[in-house]
C-alpha cells in the first residue's frame, strides 16, 4: 500500500492525477472482473481519496465542492468506474457521518480505506421501530463499489410495530441504515453495458437489527451535527456534482483521444487526411467549446452554492441553478462523448482501441437519475414562476 498523502501537501485534483496511471493500466481488467483491482483500491487509499468529504473532526478533509469536482473529473479521465465509486462512497459516507453520533461515525469510518456503498431508495422495504433501534428488511440494487467497502447501507421509511408510519419532527420518519457488508446477502447481478468496474450488486437483509446510532436521518437539519459548509448542501446535489464531473472526465478523455486520431489518420471515406478536413476542424472547435462551457457552468454554480453555504445564505435559487448545471452538464458531456466515438470511425468499436469501454461507460452514466431531463423542466417552472414542486435539490 502507498503511504497516505497529507491533504495539505497536494490538492485533491493532484492526488487524483497521481493514480491515473494505475487506473489506466487496470481499466480493462476492472471492466472484465466487474470490480476494482486491489492495486487501484490501494492507490485510492494511498492518496486518501476516499475521505475527501468526510468531516475533519473524523479524520476527513472536507474539501471545497469545486475541488472535489475536479478530483472526480481527473479520476474519470482515467477510469469512470473508479470515479463513480469514489463519488458514491464519499457522499454516502460523509452525509451519513454528519448526522450520526460523532463517536460512532469516527469509529466506523476510520482510516484511508473507509467507505460506504448502498442502493437506491424504494417503497418496498420495512424498517420497524423497536427499542434501541430498528428491524430492517428489504432488497436494494446499485450498491456501487460495495465489493470494496466494509459498510453497506439502505434507505427506508420507518414503521411502528403495528404497521402505521412512524413520525418524527412532525413528518414521516425516513432514515438511512448502515450495517456491515457481512450482515447482508449479496446478489451478483451486475451484468450491464458500462461502468462495470463499479460492481454495483444488489443485496438484501431480513429482520436485521440496526441500533439508533447507525440509523441517521441524512439531510435533516434537526439531526445534522457537523456544521461545515458541505453538509447543508445535502446528498442530492453533492452526488449530482460528482456524477456530472465523471461524465465530463469521460468526455474529456474521449475528446483528447479523438484529437490524437485526427492528427494521424486518413479516413477511407474522405479524399483528404482528417487533420485537413474543414468539417472535422470545425467539429473539434465546437466540441471543445461545449465541454469547456459545461465545466465552467458546473464549477461556477457549485462554487456559488458552497460559498453561500459557508456564509449561511443558502437559498432555493442557488440550489436550482446547480441542479440545472449538473443535469445539463451530464447530457452535454454525453453528447460530446458520442460525437467523439462516431468521429473515430470503425476503429472505435474494437475492445483494443481506447474508445469502446469509455463509450459504454458514458452511455451508462447518462442513464442515471441525476441526468434525467425532467429536472430541467422543474428548473424551467421555477424560473418562470409556474406551479412547481421543487425537488432533487
Amino acid at each position: 500500500m502507498q503511504n497516505p498523502v497529507s491533504p495539505v501537501l497536494a490538492s485533491p485534483q493532484e492526488r487524483a492525477r497521481a493514480v491515473q496511471a494505475v487506473l489506466d493500466k487496470d481499466g480493462p481488467e476492472m471492466d472484465r472482473r466487474r470490480e476494482l483491482t486491489q492495486e487501484v483500491v490501494d492507490a485510492l487509499a494511498g492518496q486518501d481519496l476516499l475521505r475527501m468529504l468526510l468531516p475533519r473532526s473524523m479524520g476527513g478533509q472536507e474539501v471545497p465542492l469545486v475541488d472535489y469536482a475536479r478530483a472526480c473529473e481527473a479520476l474519470a479521465w482515467a477510469d469512470a468506474s473508479t470515479a463513480w465509486f469514489v463519488n458514491q462512497s464519499n457522499v454516502s459516507m460523509a452525509t451519513s457521518a454528519a448526522s450520526m453520533p460523532h463517536e460512532t461515525a469516527a469509529a466506523m469510518f476510520e482510516g484511508p480505506y473507509a467507505g460506504l456503498a448502498w442502493g437506491a431508495r424504494h417503497d418496498k422495504s420495512k424498517a420497524i421501530r423497536v427499542e434501541g433501534g430498528y428491524r430492517l428488511t428489504g432488497t436494494w440494487s446499485f450498491a456501487s463499489g460495495g465489493r470494496h467497502t466494509k459498510w453497506l447501507g439502505a434507505h427506508s421509511a420507518v414503521q411502528n410495530p403495528d404497521g402505521t408510519p412512524h413520525t418524527r419532527y412532525g413528518r414521516p420518519d425516513d432514515r438511512s441504515f448502515v450495517f456491515l457488508r457481512s450482515q447482508a446477502k449479496i446478489i451478483d447481478d451486475w451484468h450491464v453495458l458500462g461502468l462495470r468496474g463499479t460492481g454495483s450488486d444488489s443485496y438484501s437483509v431480513e429482520d436485521l437489527f440496526i441500533p439508533d446510532a447507525q440509523a441517521p436521518a441524512r439531510d435533516v437539519d434537526d439531526e445534522r451535527r457537523e456544521k461545515g459548509p458541505l453538509y447543508p448542501i445535502g446528498s442530492t446535489l453533492l452526488y449530482a456534482t460528482g456524477f456530472c464531473s465523471v461524465t465530463i472526465g469521460i468526455a474529456r478523455r474521449l475528446l483528447d483521444t479523438y484529437v490524437t486520431v485526427v492528427k494521424g489518420r486518413h479516413s477511407r471515406s474522405s479524399p483528404m487526411a482528417m487533420i485537413n478536413n474543414h468539417a472535422i476542424q470545425r467539429e473539434m472547435a465546437i466540441l471543445e467549446a461545449r465541454l469547456s462551457a459545461v465545466r465552467a457552468f458546473l464549477h461556477e454554480a457549485a462554487g456559488q452554492l458552497y460559498d453561500a453555504s459557508a456564509k449561511g445564505t443558502l437559498d432555493v435559487d442557488l440550489r436550482v441553478r446547480l441542479r440545472l448545471a449538473t443535469t445539463w452538464g451530464m447530457n452535454e458531456a454525453t453528447d460530446v462523448s458520442i460525437a467523439c466515438y462516431r468521429g473515430a470511425g470503425t476503429m472505435a468499436i474494437s475492445e483494443k482501441a481506447p474508445f469502446e469501454r469509455r463509450f459504454r461507460d458514458a452511455m451508462s452514466a447518462s442513464q442515471h437519475l441525476q441526468g434525467m431531463w425532467p429536472h430541467a423542466e422543474m428548473v424551467g417552472r421555477h424560473l418562470i414562476g409556474a406551479d412547481n414542486l421543487v425537488q432533487f435539490v
